[in-house]
């Protein structure tokens, strides 16, 4: 298996499910990378990986500590000792002016997000900045430091915003110069990829989660690596559909301007859920068929009646992703079957959607409960409804019978009451750390009234929640 690393071209027997995290650091000796959390939540051993993508090099910040050398072969890995010159960069000079290191632990992960904030083709403003380090933690600083720093960076990069190649960046010290040779470095690079794509192992997308479970296992699984998968990659939409295939990423979904264009509140619902580094590797398949009963865009699909393909490699079968949950962590689907593609029909002019999410932290946490809703209308009557709730039973609850209750009903406010108390006897909630089952029957009525309130803000609220 062969990928470049810096500017060296590896060449490495390792097994594929071996951590890139612990290759850079004991393979490798490269100590700026650095062990944090092991659980993809401090950014401590961020990197960037760039894939060559119809003949251009495009890069992503991800969790070193979570992603298998199997997803990177091929793939030019950046760590931070890969930006380092002689001098300070803009990057690190302007971290250094606002003084925001101190003790330096996390510094060369912030270093390695804003360097992909400038390599990327996003508009270089100042909240971009401050998305692409929303992976990183620091608990020295107060982060008003890290913001001063990543502003001083944003105006750098907007003073000449049309030209951002490659070259350019080499031109302001962002990157040093061996980044112009990667390109044809990685087009000379020869593995064979066959090897990573067997049916017959166990399916590994973005790793996110099994590496947390069981990273032990999962350094010697025979795995299968859907992201070499060519028929696996991307999203495809149609007349009357829009289809996921099992490798496509969060990230993917929220850089498509087609899928935004119909779900534009998408990339703020998906703030809500991990960090970028976190986003450019996860599945979406994956979080589904983790089968977490808080799984959060397991339960934004519920709500659309997505429908799953499995194939076992040789035939395929749908079916739909609310009879996918046979119990909790029990799935309705073979031992070799996997995700092959997941697909929603396209929402139309009537159509209406909405997510929720409530947990300890706004943002980047798992939800004690989340919500959402698509609602198709007829002026103000319903014609078609889907509720789904997670956190609240072993599995993720497509709550069938409030959703019926929904059809055909004018909407106001006693309806909402009524859906309400229905949905109560749908839900199982237990008590556990992220609250007690009162609490998270509250919590449920408190977001059934602000889906409603979200997507008709004429009705009373107050009324609504006097009711409570």
């Amino acid at each position: 298996m062969q990928f470049i690393l810096n500017e060296n071209i590896i060449k490495t027997d390792l097994h594929p499910g071996f951590l890139l995290l612990d290759f850079i650091r004991y393979e490798q000796n490269l100590k700026g990378t650095k062990i944090g959390c092991r659980e993809g939540d401090c950014g401590a051993c961020t990197v960037l990986i760039g894939e060559l993508i119809d003949g251009e090099i495009k890069y992503k910040s991800a969790t070193s500590c979570l992603t298998p050398i199997g997803n990177v072969i091929g793939k030019h890995v950046v760590s931070i000792e890969g930006i380092n010159g002689e001098i300070l960069n803009p990057i690190q000079q302007a971290m250094a002016d606002e003084g925001a290191t101190q003790c330096g632990f996390c510094t060369p992960g912030f270093v390695v997000s804003l360097t992909g904030f400038c390599i990327n083709k996003k508009t270089h403003t100042y909240d971009n900045a401050i998305s692409a380090i929303d992976g990183n933690i620091c608990r020295c600083t107060g982060y008003k430091s890290i913001e001063r720093a990543a502003q001083k960076i944003s105006t750098l990069m907007l003073e000449k915003e049309d030209n951002h190649t490659l070259e350019d960046l080499i031109e302001k010290k962002i990157i040093p110069s061996y980044f112009s040779t990667i390109k044809e470095q990685l087009s000379n690079i020869n593995n064979p990829i066959e090897k990573l794509i067997n049916p017959k192992h166990k399916f590994i997308g973005g790793g996110t989660d099994l590496y947390v479970q069981k990273p032990e296992k999962m350094t010697d699984e025979a795995a299968h690596f859907s992201i070499h998968h060519k028929d696996l990659k991307g999203i495809l939409i149609t007349k009357d559909e829009i289809i996921m295939n099992g490798a496509c990423t969060v990230s993917e979904l929220i850089e498509s301007v087609e899928f935004n264009a119909y779900f534009p509140s998408f990339a703020q619902h998906s703030k809500l859920v991990s960090s970028t580094p976190i986003r450019n590797i996860a599945t979406i398949a994956g979080n589904i068929i983790n089968a977490s009963p808080i799984g959060d865009f397991t339960i934004f699909f519920l709500a659309l009646n997505a429908q799953l393909q499995l194939s076992d490699g040789v035939e395929n079968r749908k079916i739909a992703l609310k009879d996918f949950y046979k119990g909790y962590k029990q799935l309705n689907k073979n031992e070799n079957e996997f995700i092959e593609k997941i697909s929603i029909k396209i929402p139309t002019k009537n159509s209406l959607f909405n997510f929720e999410k409530v947990s300890k932290r706004t943002n980047l946490d798992i939800a004690s409960v989340n919500a959402a809703i698509s609602i198709l209308l007829d002026q103000n009557t319903i014609l078609d409804a889907a509720v789904a709730v997670g956190g609240v039973g072993p599995i993720p609850m497509f709550l069938s019978k409030t959703s019926a209750y929904l059809i055909g009903k004018t909407i106001n406010e006693q309806l909402i009451l009524e859906a309400n108390e229905i949905a109560q006897m749908e839900i199982l909630p237990i008590s556990d750390t992220r609250g007690s089952s009162e609490y998270k029957r509250l919590l449920v009525r408190q977001l059934i009234i602000a889906h409603f309130n979200k997507l008709f803000p004429t009705l009373s609220v107050e009324k609504l929640i006097c009711a409570l």
